[in-house]
């Protein structure tokens, strides 16, 4: 059995090297659904939106009506988007 390792980095390397902090606008929601809301909810930050999945469409619903709230918040410009997951 070969080993073919020549020109190609280890797992450990790439990882390493990687940044797994993640956007502030992630802790920022998810600490004020579970202090406003008392609930999880999942975030996921990309280019020009934040999606925000709920557990239940009330809460997904209540959510939207704060979006304006929940930018001022995170003092962003990025669409809100809500999804029940």
């Amino acid at each position: 059995m070969t080993s073919y390792t020549v020109g190609m980095d280890s797992l450990s390397d790439l990882l390493g090297n990687k940044s797994f902090d993640e956007p502030p606008e992630i802790k920022l929601i998810k600490v004020y659904a579970q202090t406003e809301f008392h609930s999880v909810v999942e975030v996921m930050v990309r280019d020009k939106d934040i999606i925000i999945t709920a557990p239940s469409a009330a809460l997904a619903n209540t959510l939207r009506l704060r979006g304006p709230e929940i930018k001022l918040l995170c003092q962003t410009d990025k669409r809100l988007v809500f999804r029940i997951g």
